[in-house]
């Protein structure tokens, strides 16, 4: 794996436009997309794709002038740096052949690991279709129920990182508002249209006799599993949603109610908002479960407006404790997924993880935990089903350049470096910082941070050059993380002495 080049705040700028200007203002290339790619961590494929001579030598950047802020985005000096920095570094040529992606879900064949999760993004028979269209393996339809479903306006709210892109996203939404009937329609028609996309099927029972006939139904109207929602934290009254996840033996009774009704593969979607998932997943497992997703939303409040006094979001000044999902989610969804992945009592049990995946290393992180697909929400809500391209390409491209032929063969391989418990790491050895005084530019954040969060081992000269002194760092690598040129790497070991 060749070190990563070129980093998002290159192009922070950049809006990710729908039909973007600068695209239909080259004649040459495709820079929207090149964008696109470095911006989700795919810069192989995108610098592999450019032609053998750099068309901007010489462009006047009508690009760069199209653009919908105009000259803010360094478009040609973004494709200079895939010529010289990127593509003389590729390993491999970017595959063109995607069948490495192949994967099964409890044995049933899917085209590659990514699904769309249950949710809004997966709600009709167009939206379906046109993500099946863009290249998605698979589909989890929004949770299909016989209650009367009538949703709050707003429902969303965000915390947004300091380039203004979203991070923690927060919902108070529930599930599908269509009848049972409705939905059943439109899994027979995406059958009939896709019949090598592999359709999810999420349902949510208020009863036993609900929960066997849900089954039966996504059954008969072609479904390929069925995914049980015990863990939607918006459909938590009367023992619904989370509420039930959090009891394993209602996890085991209606797993075991949904089993009576399909012979489909089952998936026990659990909730993240309990201290350990295994209690929840060996009872879905003793129901009759075939695999397990997760993780859902986790409980919580986004955001209390100074003025008003109130939360977000806000229907008409009240708001409500709703699932939070996005990126900044992801440790804590791996957490789990390493629970699951390692506990020997669901060993042979599908894992289709979820949690804050936007990139094809986020997916791959998940894989290599233990998940054996991926699905995907609030990404598509931020940037569209498009994601697929880099998901796919990135993924694909990862697994030529290891020589890997399948995702079987990575599945789970780090789970045994992570221990539940840091009282099994070696803590002896001290790993120093190295400064790179090429990218230092002397701001002194190493300095700050080492002094009033770390061990005050960093000063400053009076040419406002770093230096460490040894006694002092214990290697906690706090400077290493806040370095905005990323000047600093681990260095040099103390390696303790052997006792004779």
């Amino acid at each position: 794996m060749i070190k990563k080049q070129i980093e998002r705040s290159e192009i922070i700028r950049c809006a990710l436009c729908c039909d973007a200007p600068c695209s239909a203002a080259c004649p040459k290339l495709d820079p929207a997309k090149l964008i696109r790619s470095v911006w989700f961590n795919n810069e192989g494929t995108a610098a592999g794709s450019l032609p053998e001579e750099n068309p901007c030598i010489g462009c006047l950047r009508p690009c760069e002038e199209a653009c919908v802020r105009p000259h803010e985005v360094k478009i040609a000096g973004l494709i200079e740096k895939l010529y010289d920095k990127v593509r003389p570094n590729l390993e491999v040529e970017p595959p063109l052949d995607e069948s490495r992606l192949e994967t099964t879900i409890c044995g049933v064949p899917i085209e590659n690991p990514f699904l769309l999760s249950s949710s809004v993004v997966a709600s009709t028979y167009d939206m379906c279709a046109r993500a099946f269209e863009a290249g998605w393996g698979g589909i989890c339809f929004k949770t299909i129920c016989s209650f009367d479903i009538h949703e709050t306006s707003p429902r969303f709210s965000a915390i947004t990182g300091s380039a203004g892109t979203i991070i923690g996203f927060k919902n108070i939404e529930q599930l599908s508002d269509h009848s049972v009937e409705e939905n059943m329609e439109i899994f027979r028609r995406l059958k009939e249209k896709y019949p090598s996309k592999f359709i999810l099927a999420s349902i949510m029972g208020q009863n036993d006799e609900e929960w066997e006939k849900l089954a039966r139904l996504c059954e008969e109207n072609g479904a390929n599993a069925v995914e049980l929602n015990f863990s939607c934290p918006n459909m938590a009254d009367e023992g619904l949603g989370s509420d039930i996840g959090q009891v394993p033996e209602l996890v085991e009774r209606f797993t075991a109610a949904a089993r009576r009704g399909t012979e489909l593969p089952i998936l026990a979607k659990l909730t993240p908002n309990v201290a350990a998932m295994g209690p929840a997943a060996h009872a879905a497992k003793r129901g009759g479960a075939n695999g397990i997703s997760a993780i859902n939303t986790i409980k919580s409040v986004v955001g209390v407006n100074p003025l008003t006094f109130s939360s977000a979001p806000s229907v008409r000044g009240q708001s409500a404790v709703g699932g939070y999902s996005g990126n900044a989610v992801k440790p804590i969804a791996l957490r789990y997924i390493l629970e699951l992945g390692k506990d020997p009592e669901l060993k042979g049990m599908h894992i289709s993880g979820m949690g804050g995946v936007e990139t094809w290393s986020d997916a791959l992180e998940f894989l290599l935990l233990g998940a054996g697909s991926i699905q995907v929400t609030t990404a598509v809500m931020q940037y569209g089903y498009r994601i697929i391209e880099d998901l796919k390409s990135g993924l694909n491209n990862y697994l030529a350049e290891m020589n890997i032929s399948n995702l079987k063969e990575i599945r789970g391989q780090a789970a045994d470096s992570v221990d539940e418990s840091t009282d099994a790491l070696e803590r002896d050895t001290v790993i120093y910082p190295r400064f790179h005084k090429d990218l230092c530019i002397g701001c002194g954040r190493c300095m700050i941070s080492c002094a009033d969060g770390g061990h005050q081992a960093i000063s400053m000269d009076e040419d406002r050059i770093p230096h460490i002194n040894g006694k002092k760092c214990v290697g906690c690598h706090l400077c290493v993380l806040v370095c905005p040129q990323k000047a600093l790497t681990p260095g040099r070991k103390r390696v303790p002495k052997r006792k004779e």
